[in-house]
């Protein structure tokens, strides 16, 4: 592997979500709490304004982009369109979306929950092509990263406070069987074993973000931990594979609930080369 390098400077307070998509021309991710998108291009970095919170993006098969807001999904139908807001998902002004995956057939897996990590009081959606919400795990906690395996047959999900990434099957594009994968290995460091955002790259290891450690782990197909990798801010929140050969892991961190003065690296994206490639981001199909 390279160097780790900085790459945008502690431009957000609560970076998640990283996407790498030539859609919009390379990497964007969410300043989550400014309710704000950004994106990282050759031109440089911009930032657009959504709402009161941006919990994920996501590319859509039929051109824009997908959004979840606090308690509502947004779409637009170009890169640079107007946002189309959706219907609210539920009436709950504590409980808020938090990260998605996608499908190899286009469809969206968005995590919900409460904004004191009420034990269960989150739900894992499915929004499917034909634009029907329904709900695949009615009872989580902190609904974080969610990515397919390589052939689509597995989908790894971590609910952060189980301290585990767990996996299921993929069956009729329905996620079925859920059962532990990995318990993260925390190391030594305070709040560590907390996998927060996820990615799977082309030989099915999975890659997470261990919030509270300064780490980025990856797992094997099997469960065994390969590479670690140590990243300046101890709150590491999601990971993803990019660039035009897939190869460079992207990695979004945060400042939130740090003293002012703490970490002034804190709110960075960091880039590493690394040896497998990633997978191609899938656009959502609705």
């Amino acid at each position: 592997m390279s160097e780790l390098r900085n790459i945008t400077g502690p431009i957000a307070y609560h970076a998640e979500g990283p996407v790498w998509s030539p859609a919009w021309g390379g990497l964007r991710w969410v300043d989550m709490f400014a309710g704000d998108l950004l994106t990282f291009t050759d031109a440089g970095i911009t930032r657009r304004h959504v709402g009161s919170l941006a919990a994920f993006v996501r590319p859509r098969a039929s051109g824009g982009f997908l959004v979840g807001l606090w308690n509502q999904l947004a779409l637009t139908d170009s890169d640079d369109g107007e946002l189309r807001l959706l219907p609210p998902v539920w009436e709950d002004e504590d409980i808020r979306f938090n990260e998605c995956g996608v499908s190899p057939t286009g469809t969206l897996y968005a995590g919900s929950m409460h904004v004191e990590q009420v034990d269960g009081a989150g739900t894992l959606y499915r929004l499917g092509a034909d634009g029907v919400l329904d709900v695949t795990e009615p009872s989580v906690t902190v609904s974080n990263g969610l990515g397919f395996a390589p052939n689509g047959a597995l989908a790894y999900y971590a609910d952060t406070p189980t301290g585990r990434i767990d996996v299921f099957d993929n069956v009729d594009d329905r996620l079925v069987n859920r059962r532990p994968f990995v318990e993260v290995d925390g190391g030594d460091g305070p709040g560590s074993g907390r996998p927060d955002g996820l990615c799977v790259d082309a030989e099915g290891a999975v890659w997470t973000a261990i919030n509270g450690s300064g780490e980025v782990h990856r797992y094997d197909a099997a469960g065994t931990l390969t590479d670690r990798i140590a990243v300046p801010p101890s709150q590491p929140t999601a990971c993803t594979l990019g660039g035009e050969d897939l190869r460079t892991l992207y990695i979004t961190t945060s400042r939130e609930n740090l003293p002012d003065d703490a970490e002034p690296e804190a709110g960075s994206v960091y880039a590493i080369r690394v040896g497998t490639p990633g997978l191609p981001t899938e656009p959502v199909a609705h």
